[in-house]
């Protein structure tokens, strides 16, 4: 399968691959794995997607979010392959946070948003596992944050 076919089918423009902000490294290799670190929510025009599901944000907003942070996280996984995401394998691993009020309980229908797009793009090769977790805070107060584990070929 041609990832980067898919994405122009899909009609999917990727977001420039962020450089990190702190003492850390955006991508990291390991043998056959690719490590992403945990990509914030932002919109199209690069403005964080803040607040509080449960509070200011409903699920869909959440979702919306998720969908965001998986595209820099394609984003980054293609950069980090040289601009070849035939160079990947499979998604491996989705690590979702939810910034959510306490009664909120639907963290894994917002991380679904990052889980659908890595499966529409990569098929059978973005099946993944995954956890969804709720937290008070993130930084900046972004609505979302996710990181991945990839395959390499």
């Amino acid at each position: 399968m041609n990832f980067d076919s898919k994405l122009k089918e899909l009609n999917i423009d990727l977001p420039k691959a962020a450089d990190p902000v702190g003492s850390y490294v955006a991508t990291k290799v390991s043998g056959k794995l690719l490590y992403i670190s945990g990509q914030i929510s932002m919109n199209e025009n690069g403005e964080l997607i803040k607040g509080k599901l449960g509070k200011e944000l409903n699920t869909e907003a959440g979702y919306k979010a998720a969908k965001r942070c998986a595209l820099s996280i394609i984003a980054q996984a293609k950069k980090a392959c040289a601009n070849d995401l035939s160079k990947i394998k499979s998604c491996l691993k989705l690590t979702g946070f939810v910034n959510s009020t306490d009664e909120f309980i639907e963290q894994p229908k917002v991380i679904n948003g990052a889980s659908d797009l890595i499966v529409s793009v990569f098929g059978n090769h973005g099946m993944h596992t995954r956890a969804a977790i709720s937290t008070n805070t993130l930084p900046l107060g972004v609505a979302v944050e996710i990181d991945a584990i990839f395959e390499l070929n």
